[in-house]
């Protein structure tokens, strides 16, 4: 009984602790997951950022369109259940222990997906405005960017464009 109890209070504290950081971790449904994919509009062998990767559904989900992954997830027994899930698509997904907003992204990414909290979207913003070397996409489930508005909006996904080339104006 008492290893029961104490399993229970790890799992608690460390699902617990991740709200100080960032979001509790909430599944992204099946629905969504496909909207977002198919709004990021990647080709197969482009990488996908999911910042918050959770249990990896979005992964390898992901994956299975022949995207490379990097998940980031701060709670690590969700790392190890999404490493898990995500076995199969080993040669393309990695998935990274580590604070997403303290860890070093990749610069090879060309879409991103998130499921923030509404009051973290602002520091997302200017976190991928100070990274973003070349045009990414972001994809982000529930909630959306200040002042910024979406390229693309459906089933509750915002879609936004960094870093597009801007046509040039006609001249008169």
């Amino acid at each position: 009984m008492d290893a029961i109890v104490l399993i229970v209070g790890i799992l608690i504290l460390v699902f617990g602790l991740v709200v100080f950081v960032g979001p509790p971790f909430l599944p992204t449904m099946r629905n969504n997951i496909t909207t977002a994919l198919d709004l990021l509009d990647l080709k197969p062998g482009q990488t996908l950022l999911e910042l918050g990767s959770g249990d990896g559904r979005v992964a390898r989900a992901a994956a299975a369109r022949g995207l490379k992954v990097v998940g980031i997830e701060i709670n690590p027994i969700l790392v190890v259940v999404a490493r898990l899930r995500c076995w199969r698509y080993r040669s393309q997904v990695t998935i990274i222990w580590d604070d997403i907003w303290k860890s070093k992204w990749p610069q090879n990414v060309d879409g991103i997906f998130t499921f923030l909290l509404q009051r973290q979207m602002g520091r997302l913003h200017k976190k991928i405005e100070a990274w973003h070397t070349k045009p990414v996409k972001l994809a982000s489930f529930g909630f959306y960017i200040p002042d910024k508005p979406p390229v693309s909006k459906y089933n509750g996904i915002f879609l936004y464009e960094y870093g597009k080339a801007t046509p040039a104006k006609k001249r008169q």
